[in-house]
């Protein structure tokens, strides 16, 4: 199932080392099957507030995100970001194919 690692990032002001953890990033989830879905895109809001940045990455499963994320490779360039950008950053797992909400809806309607 497919997995993915959200980061919503916060009070980015420019620095050469986010610079060089941008430069970097990418070679080090490729050989996990990652890839970017959502980087530097602009966003609007509809509810709540959301100041900041999405970036959205995605991986085959969860086993390849958590793989990357510990990785030697990912934990190497963190701080270049970490030092630089606050955020949250969150690892979730996808729905499976043919989900279907009805049967959660259902769930909670037996558990009323």
């Amino acid at each position: 199932m497919t997995a993915y690692i959200i980061g919503h990032l916060r009070d980015a002001a420019p620095h050469v080392e986010i610079a060089e953890y941008i430069e970097r990033i990418t070679a080090t989830f490729e050989p996990y099957g990652g890839r970017f879905l959502v980087h530097g895109a602009t966003h609007e809001t509809k509810e709540g507030t959301w100041p900041g940045a999405v970036v959205l990455i995605g991986f085959p499963t969860l086993a390849d995100a958590r793989a990357w994320w510990d990785s030697p490779a990912y934990q190497e360039i963190a701080p270049l970001r970490t030092r630089h950008i606050e955020g949250d950053i969150i690892l979730v797992e996808g729905v499976p194919d043919g989900y279907d909400p009805a049967t959660t809806a259902k769930a909670i309607r037996d558990a009323l």
